[in-house]
């Protein structure tokens, strides 16, 4: 058996589950849209020894059998890209990616990224269960958006980090600027968020739309300006762009969810993913995230100063007060 072969056999409770969101629970790590490319691949995910579609309702006692292939080359070129590193040992690394860098490469941009990078620092050595194009990531951020990521150096360590991710004992915190002034000092947003119906492009709160949670404490507040802090309970899409654009207080200098009107230029959009809580990946412990296997793992706090874009913001934006 390969490591990344998983096998499960559908219990009562599971039945009537569509395919591509229980091998999704199941495995954890890896994006629904990873696994329904998975399953359209009719090779990797098997049903009682048979190819289905991705909407294929579950029933029970059927047998799954996944296998999710190792990582083919990338094709892409290694670039010695000067990178932030804030947090490494042998297993994963902390990187704080500046605003305009793209995570990883698309159809469309295969250089200049920050997988681009990381090929060079790391020599190639990046976790491949999140597929070829990209290699070590486990969560991403927008371009304009700067920031902590986690990068998994191998499978171990990604799958480690992306079960605290899924259960929240991994924490990511942002700060960010919007327009208006909150009058509450903290709240949460709990609203779906899918593909805008009518812009592709975009993201919006959308009634059938995947559990989407952030929670937001105000900071500091300026007269038209709010400075926030937010933790997200999930991670959709541009989930914090999205949300305070639905509470009408969208993030300063994005154009995209009606922030552009702040009078100020600046290089991407006032967020910045500033605080990253996790259990380090320790290879002698088994990857079941209970308390007694965390006791064992050291916690690991990485916090960094606002980025340059958002301190000219509140410097400006105190002037003006």
């Amino acid at each position: 058996m390969g490591k990344n072969l998983f096998k499960a056999e559908i219990e009562l409770d599971e039945a009537g589950t569509r395919l591509d969101v229980f091998v999704t629970n199941l495995i954890t790590n890896i994006s629904r849209s990873r696994v329904q490319q998975l399953i359209k691949d009719k090779q990797s995910v098997l049903v009682n020894d048979a190819t289905v579609k991705t909407s294929y309702k579950l029933k029970y006692e059927d047998k799954l059998v996944i296998q999710i292939p190792e990582a083919e080359p990338l094709g892409l070129p290694a670039e010695n890209i000067p990178l932030n590193i804030c947090y490494e040992d042998e297993n994963m690394l902390v990187v704080n990616k500046s605003a305009g860098m793209l995570t990883h490469p698309t159809s469309k941009e295969r250089t200049g990224t920050l997988v681009n990078g990381l090929l060079y620092y790391c020599d190639g050595k990046l976790s491949g269960i999140n597929g070829i194009m990209r290699p070590g990531i486990l969560h991403r951020l927008d371009r304009d958006t700067s920031g902590l990521l986690m990068i998994a150096k191998n499978d171990y360590a990604h799958k480690f980090l992306a079960e605290q991710v899924k259960y929240k004992i991994a924490t990511r915190q942002y700060l960010t600027v919007v327009l208006g002034n909150i009058k509450e000092e903290n709240g949460t947003v709990d609203a779906p968020i899918d593909r805008h119906p009518v812009h592709r492009h975009k993201m919006a709160v959308v009634p059938t739309g995947r559990h989407s949670v952030t929670h937001w404490r105000v900071l500091e507040r300026f007269k038209q300006f709010t400075y926030v802090e937010a933790t997200l309970e999930t991670g959709r899409t541009h989930q914090i762009r999205v949300h305070m654009s639905h509470i009408h207080h969208p993030v300063a200098g994005d154009p995209l969810y009606g922030g552009d009107s702040i009078n100020v230029k600046l290089n991407g959009q006032a967020l910045q993913a500033y605080k990253l809580s996790f259990y380090k990946p320790n290879p002698e412990l088994p990857l079941n995230i209970s308390d007694e296997n965390l006791k064992k793992a050291d916690k690991i706090s990485i916090e960094i100063e606002p980025d340059q874009e958002i301190q000219k913001l509140i410097r400006i934006l105190s002037q003006r007060s």
